[in-house]
C-alpha cells in the first residue's frame, strides 16, 4: 500500500465511489482511534486532580482547578504547530509522531503519583504535558478534511471529532474504576490513570503506520497556510468555536470538580455523562448542518445554550442537584451540536471565498477548489486551537468565581453573555440575507 497518494479528487463522483471512499474510511477509523487517545490523555487530570488530597497532596481548591485547567491552555497552544504539521509532514506520518508523544504525559503521571511531597510547580509542569493530547485534534481534523468531498465533510468531521471527544467520557468513566485496582487504605492508585493508556498509545501508532496514508494534494508550505490569518472569517469562526468547542472541553474538564464542590453529598460517578452526551451530539450537529445549513443550526443552538446556562445558574442558586444535572447535560448536548455545525460552516465559507476570487475558466475553478480545501484545513486547525482556550478559561473561571464568592454563578453569567454575543455575530455575518447576497451569494443560495 502506498504511503503517499498523488492523485486525490473526492469531488469526482466516479473516483469517490470506486476508490476514494474506502481509503477515506480507513484513514478516518485510525484517525478516530488516535484522536480518542489524545483526548483521553488531555483530560486525565480532570479525574486525577480531585483525588490528589486523598494521597496527601496539600493543594488548595484553586490549585486543583489550575491543574485541571493548564492542560487546556497548553493543548490550545499545541494545536497551532499540529495544524501546520499535516501539510508539512503528511497526515499518516504526523499521526504516528503525535501518538507516540502521548507517552510523555502518561509516564510523568505514573512517576509523580507516589510522591505527595511533590511541589506544586512540578506537578503543574507534569499536568501541562497532557496538553500534547489536545494538539492531536487539530492535526486529525485538518488531515481528515482533505479526504472527504464537501457534501460529506460535516458528517465525517463530526464522526472524527466525536470519536475524539468521547475520550473525555472514557477517562471520566473508566479511570475511576482502574485507579481502584491495587488501591490500599482507601487511597486510589492514581498511577493507573497514566499506566492504562500506554499499550493503547503504542497500538495507535502501529495502526497509523500500517493503515493510514499521506495525501500529496494536502502538502503546502507554512507561508501558504498562513494566508488564512488575513481572512476575516478565520477569526470570526474562531470566535464562534470558542463558544461551542471551548464550552465542551472546558465544561468537561471542570465538571467532576464542580460536582464535588457544589454537591459533595453526591457520591455517584456521574461526571462522565456530560462529555458522553456532548460527544454523541457532535456528528448529529454536523448532519443537521449538512441538511439544514450550518449557520441556521449554529444560530438556534446559541439560543439554546444561553437559555440552558440560565437554567444551570438557577439550579445552582437553589441547590437542586436534579435540575442542575439535567440542564448541564442538555448544555453539553448543545455544545456538541454547535461543534458540528460550526465546523460544517468553515469549508462552505472558504469554498465560496476562493471561488469568488478565482478568474474565469474551468482550470481556475479547479485550482480554487484545491486552494479552498487547503485553506479550510488550516482554518479548521486554527479555529480548534483558539477554541480549545475554553479548556483553560472555563475551569479557571469557575475556580476564580468560587474563590471570590463561594459560588460558580459569576462564571456562568459570563458564559451566558458570551453565547448571546456569539448569536449576534452568527446572525450578522452568516444569517443576515442582505449581507450574504452582496458578499457571499453562494452562501445565501446554499443556506450555509
Amino acid at each position: 500500500m502506498s504511503r503517499w497518494i498523488s492523485n486525490w479528487n473526492p469531488e469526482d463522483e466516479t473516483f469517490w465511489k470506486t476508490e476514494g471512499k474506502p481509503i477515506a474510511r480507513r484513514n478516518l477509523i485510525w484517525s478516530i482511534i488516535a484522536e480518542h487517545l489524545g483526548f483521553s490523555v488531555w483530560m486525565m487530570w480532570s479525574v486525577v486532580a480531585p483525588r490528589l488530597p486523598k494521597l496527601g497532596f496539600a493543594y488548595s481548591t484553586d490549585q486543583l482547578f489550575t491543574l485541571v485547567a493548564v492542560p487546556g491552555l497548553v493543548g490550545s497552544l499545541m494545536r497551532f504547530p499540529y495544524t501546520f504539521a499535516v501539510p508539512k509532514f503528511g497526515g499518516r506520518n504526523w499521526t504516528i509522531v503525535s501518538a507516540l508523544l502521548l507517552l510523555i504525559p502518561t509516564t510523568l503521571l505514573v512517576m509523580l503519583m507516589g510522591r505527595p511531597d511533590t511541589p506544586f510547580w512540578l506537578m503543574l509542569l507534569a499536568a501541562s504535558t497532557a496538553g500534547l493530547g489536545g494538539g492531536n485534534f487539530a492535526s486529525s481534523m485538518a488531515n481528515i478534511s482533505f479526504f472527504y468531498p464537501d457534501k460529506e465533510k460535516g458528517f465525517a468531521l463530526g464522526l472524527n471529532a466525536a470519536g475524539g471527544n468521547i475520550g473525555v467520557s472514557s477517562v471520566q468513566l473508566i479511570v475511576p474504576l482502574v485507579i481502584g485496582i491495587g488501591a490500599t487504605q482507601a487511597k486510589p492508585a492514581l498511577q493507573n490513570a497514566g499506566l492504562m493508556w500506554i499499550p493503547f498509545i503504542i497500538l495507535a501508532a502501529l495502526g497509523a503506520y500500517a493503515f493510514m496514508n499521506n495525501l500529496s494534494s494536502a502538502r503546502s508550505n507554512f507561508s501558504d497556510q498562513m494566508l488564512v490569518v488575513r481572512r476575516k472569517h478565520t477569526w470570526i469562526m474562531a470566535f464562534l468555536y470558542v463558544a461551542t468547542f471551548g464550552s465542551f472541553v472546558g465544561y468537561a474538564a471542570a465538571f467532576p470538580l464542580l460536582l464535588k464542590t457544589q454537591f459533595p453529598e453526591v457520591t455517584s460517578n456521574l461526571a462522565f455523562l456530560g462529555a458522553l452526551v456532548g460527544s454523541i451530539a457532535r456528528p448529529i450537529g454536523g448532519k443537521l448542518a449538512d441538511r439544514l445549513g450550518g449557520s441556521r443550526v449554529t444560530a438556534w443552538n446559541f439560543v439554546a445554550m444561553a437559555a440552558l446556562t440560565g437554567g444551570v445558574l438557577h439550579f445552582v442558586q437553589i441547590h437542586s442537584f436534579g435540575g442542575f444535572l439535567a440542564t448541564f447535560l442538555l448544555l453539553f448536548i448543545t455544545s456538541g451540536i454547535g461543534n458540528g455545525s460550526t465546523f460544517r460552516m468553515i469549508p462552505v465559507i472558504f469554498r465560496e471565498q476562493c471561488l469568488r476570487e478565482a478568474p474565469m475558466g474551468e482550470a481556475a475553478k479547479a485550482a480554487a477548489l484545491v486552494q479552498a480545501r487547503r485553506e479550510s484545513a488550516a482554518v479548521l486547525g486554527l479555529s480548534s486551537a483558539i477554541g480549545a482556550v475554553g479548556g483553560y478559561l472555563i475551569p479557571r473561571s469557575f475556580g476564580a468565581s468560587l474563590k471570590a464568592t463561594g459560588s460558580p454563578s459569576t462564571a456562568l453569567t459570563c458564559f451566558l453573555a458570551y453565547y448571546l454575543v456569539s448569536l449576534g455575530v452568527t446572525w450578522w455575518y452568516y444569517r443576515r440575507r442582505s449581507f450574504l447576497v452582496k458578499r457571499m451569494p453562494g452562501l445565501a443560495d446554499a443556506n450555509a
